[in-house]
Parts: C-alpha cells; structure tokens; sequence
C-alpha cells in the first residue's frame, strides 16, 4: 500500500496519477454518503469521505477499517489530512477526525511508502527516496 495525503485541493489526485501512469479510470471515489467504500481498484481517493459516511450510518468503524486494509494491500489510498484547524462543534464531526487520524496512523504503519503533498509538492516520509 501507498499511502498518500496532504489537505484538500493539494493536489493528491493528480499526483498518483501522473507518477503511476493512471488514469482516472483506475480511481474508486469515496463519498460521504457512501459507506461501501470501492475497493480492489489502483487508487482509493478520499478514504475520509468513506470514513464519514460509516460514522453517520452507524457502522462499527474498526470492522470496516480492518477489512478495507485486507482488501486494498496493493492500493494507492489518498486521504485529506483533516486533523487540522478548529475542532468542530459537531460530535459526529469531531468523532470523524478522530477516526480518519487513527486510519491514517494505520495506514502509515501498512504502507511501504508514505507521501505527503503540500502545495502540489510531494515530500516522502517513508520509503523510495
């Protein structure tokens, strides 16, 4: 797994695709109100989204996580870094931050390689150099 994320509108997306060759026909979109995630396709975009969307469903969070790791081990998973900023008001929102903080310390810990975007600039926290 490669695991790639910055803040909204970084440029993540355009990123993995240029570096691995893909197009956006190789991308699962994530949603907010989706929570079946796509799977089992290059690139998982927005795994934040998919995150929310369970939240507000209800659904047990560590289940859904695990098995998305199981599914997606070659994957590319680009999520927004949203630990950033004002805490929201919102307890589903708060639990959201929350949640999409310890998937992406999961993920990091998964991955072979880590990559943080910022500014359109990629900077490689863990693996190739």
């Amino acid at each position: 797994m490669i695991l790639i994320f910055g803040g909204a509108y970084q440029g993540k997306l355009d990123y993995a695709l240029q570096r691995f060759g893909l197009t956006k026909d190789d991308v699962a979109y994530c949603t907010e109100s989706d929570r079946t995630c796509p799977n089992r396709k290059p690139i998982v975009y927005e795994a934040d989204k998919w995150i929310l969307a369970l939240l507000r469903a209800g659904e047990d969070i560590d289940r859904h996580i695990e098995q998305f790791f199981t599914d997606n081990r070659e994957a590319i998973v680009i999520c927004n870094d949203i630990s950033c900023g004002v805490v929201p008001e919102d307890p589903i929102l708060r639990k959201w931050r929350e949640e999409v903080g310890r998937f992406m310390g999961e993920a990091s810990q998964r991955s072979d390689e880590v990559v943080r975007l910022y500014c359109g600039i990629p900077t490689i926290l863990k693996g190739e150099k």
